[in-house]
């Protein structure tokens, strides 16, 4: 039996992997900035709290005593993303593996976040401890969000780019078997769904209103309708879009 410590516990990806590590028999914590955040995660069970901020570093040494691997899922969605890299690994014993998630394309698509993301990876690597990094690709939830936005308008706008979308639960699963498993000292192969679909096809899944293609200028823009976010090899997820919806 394995102490973990997961990062972003009740986040979208967290939520699901606490799930599935409590139930494979390890002991988890889970840490959150404070009490209330970590009494909200009403769908975890087993798990204990621990509170700890990675942005300040407060509680971060008292959160990392004591386990065997640290699965870092929080994000800021921004360039916090390296500060609280940076402040994870100044407590994390030097023999801790660290079990990194990541997105498949930071290295080949220019924008913002994915350059922090980027980053973060080489500070995980260049700081010599024991650590496991996962690319996956975009979750179902993402375009979920993206076309409720839109809801209220006559019609969907969707980029005519391809995405290789997964659900959130497998790679979860994925993640508790990289628990078990030796850290490899680098990247994994890389994960995607089932399926490479057009993204407007997906908008039409997702609601039969008109749906309408859009191509914009820019090289991120280019970058994705090039490939860049899918999956090399074979798929890993078996979860499907509209199965995803139809949960």
């Amino acid at each position: 039996m394995t102490s973990i410590l997961v990062t972003g516990g009740t986040g979208t990806l967290g939520r699901p992997t606490v799930t599935h590590l409590v139930a494979t028999g390890h002991q988890v914590r889970v840490l959150s900035r404070n009490p209330a955040e970590a009494r909200a995660s009403g769908q975890l069970t087993g798990p204990v709290r621990v509170i700890g901020d990675l942005t300040s570093g407060a509680g971060l040494a008292a959160a990392v005593d004591g386990v065997d691997t640290v699965v870092h899922l929080a994000t800021s969605l921004g360039r916090r993303d390296i500060q609280q890299a940076q402040n994870l690994l100044a407590v994390l014993p030097q023999t801790t593996h660290l079990v990194l998630m990541s997105i498949v394309g930071i290295d080949r698509i220019p924008m913002g976040y994915y350059r922090h993301k980027l980053a973060v990876e080489r500070l995980v690597v260049d700081s010599g401890r024991p650590h496991t990094i996962l690319r996956a690709t975009q979750f179902h939830n993402l375009l979920d969000r993206i076309f409720r936005t839109e809801r209220f308008l006559p019609a969907l706008l969707a980029p005519d780019i391809t995405l290789q979308p997964i659900a959130v639960e497998d790679v979860a699963v994925r993640l508790t078997e990289l628990v078990d498993q030796p850290p490899v000292n680098g990247r994994v192969p890389d994960i995607g769904g089932p399926e490479r679909r057009p993204v407007p096809e997906l908008a039409r899944v997702w609601s039969r209103r008109w749906v309408i293609p859009l191509r914009v200028p820019g090289k991120a823009f280019r970058a994705f309708a090039d490939g860049g976010a899918l999956v090399d090899g074979p798929a890993y997820g078996t979860i499907t879009f509209e199965e995803y919806l139809a949960a």
